[in-house]
């Protein structure tokens, strides 16, 4: 394989699962341009175009594609992702032979589409806040598989990372926590919950606490949480949790937020929003490989 300026190109999770991708188009060849032998000898150029206005993200991941069905295709990528681009424009081209641009295309076209419709989703939220202090912020509900990639488009469209695994970061929700402690208080079941994981976590590790009353709010400055989750709470909520914790820990607003009501939380000045409408259930951007 060639070598790409893409920091792509050199981390195997993602050669991976393009590697993954193609082989679900590829695995058992290609019957049609197989048995058109000729199509391997001519050599073509073809564009990648952009039917509609967004935000571009995958254009790497499509460089990726054609270059693991055949390094010999030399691809040219005209914008960088995170590129607003108009109806019509040519972000990429191709060129080499035919056979091997006709098996790529798919694969690369649906990573393209896929991904840039998640750049484009998450810019209309960031529009959408414009002149606040909120950041719009990802979820762990991803396409399975593909978590690594779509959080890439979100950080194209505009968008803040949230943890990317399970790993990243304790999230400690109150299933946690009485799950742990079951016959006591809320409050008790809270602080032996913490004061197991402050035994046993690193100092660099950061905690989340996610509550759904003003009250545990208290409860989770007390026992020093780093960030605390405002889980399904209403903008006037949010406002007065703002007001509780004075800076004293991170904020983050979560549960049903959308595109309509996105602003509204905004302007209480949490820091950050996260929602799931940006990755599940986004619209493809409409993009073609025209010969």
């Amino acid at each position: 394989m060639k070598a790409y300026s893409s920091a792509f190109s050199s981390n195997p999770a993602i050669v991976k699962i393009i590697q993954n991708a193609l082989l679900e188009d590829l695995g058992q060849g290609d019957l049609t341009t197989d048995n058109l032998p000729v199509l391997s000898q001519i050599q073509t150029k073809a564009e990648l175009r952009v039917r509609e206005s967004c935000v571009l993200s995958g254009i790497s991941v499509s460089e990726l594609c054609f270059s693991i069905v055949d390094s010999r295709l030399e691809f040219r990528p005209l914008l960088q992702d995170g590129s607003s681009v108009k109806a019509d424009e040519v972000v990429a081209t191709v060129y080499g032979s035919m056979a091997s641009i006709l098996k790529a295309e798919r694969t690369a076209l649906n990573f393209m589409q896929h991904l840039s419709g998640i750049a484009t989703e998450t810019q209309r939220y960031i529009v959408a806040l414009a002149g606040t202090a909120s950041m719009i912020t990802n979820t762990r509900k991803t396409t399975p598989g593909l978590r690594l990639l779509e959080r890439e488009a979100v950080l194209h469209g505009g968008g803040s990372p949230h943890r990317y695994n399970l790993g990243s970061c304790v999230m400690l929700k109150d299933n946690h926590w009485k799950a742990l402690a079951p016959d006591v208080s809320s409050e008790d079941a809270l602080k032996q919950a913490m004061a197991i994981l402050r035994q046993r976590l690193s100092h660099t590790s950061k905690i989340e606490i996610e509550v759904d009353t003003l009250e545990q709010i208290a409860l989770a400055l007390e026992f020093g949480a780093d960030i605390i989750l405002l889980d399904n709470m209403s903008p006037k909520q949010i406002s007065q949790a703002m007001a509780i914790v004075k800076g004293k820990a991170i904020l983050e607003a979560s549960g049903g937020i959308n595109l309509q009501t996105v602003r509204s939380y905004g302007e209480t000045g949490v820091p950050y929003i996260s929602t799931s409408k940006i990755t599940l259930g986004v619209p493809a951007i409409d993009i073609g490989l025209d010969l």
